[in-house]
């Protein structure tokens, strides 16, 4: 049983922020927006996350029904992350606080050190 299953909940915010809260869970959900990832590849893209903490969130987000992992049978082990459908839906709310973020870091004149094209590509939802 999740952290979740075991309380009681007063308002869909405080649920939602309960499943997707904290510093990495999102940046987690949103790199494996697109792609199914292994350990090390997450490990990469999240720069300063110790491997206890990205183990933790992971489990985590797998326990709350966002992420599923696959493992395969082979030396070394080969461990995939990926969306699970209900993780998908979450994926348009995400993309509404990335661009929220652009908007912001704009406005307020901050370095998202962030090459255009990429950030195009993103808001195009092509990546």
């Amino acid at each position: 049983m999740s952290k979740i299953q075991e309380k009681s909940y007063q308002c869909g915010m405080e649920l939602t922020m309960d499943v997707i809260g904290g510093k990495w869970k999102t940046v987690i959900l949103w790199h494996l927006r697109n792609r199914t990832l292994r350990f090390s590849q997450l490990k990469k893209r999240l720069d300063g996350i110790t491997q206890k903490m990205l183990t933790q969130q992971l489990r985590e987000l797998e326990e709350d029904g966002l992420i599923e992992r696959t493992v395969y049978p082979q030396v070394p082990p080969k461990v995939e992350y990926n969306l699970t459908n209900y993780g998908k839906k979450i994926i348009p709310v995400l993309y509404t606080i990335y661009c929220w973020g652009i908007h912001y870091a704009e406005d307020f004149e901050l370095d998202l050190n962030i090459e255009k094209t990429t950030l195009e590509k993103i808001l195009n939802r092509e990546i």
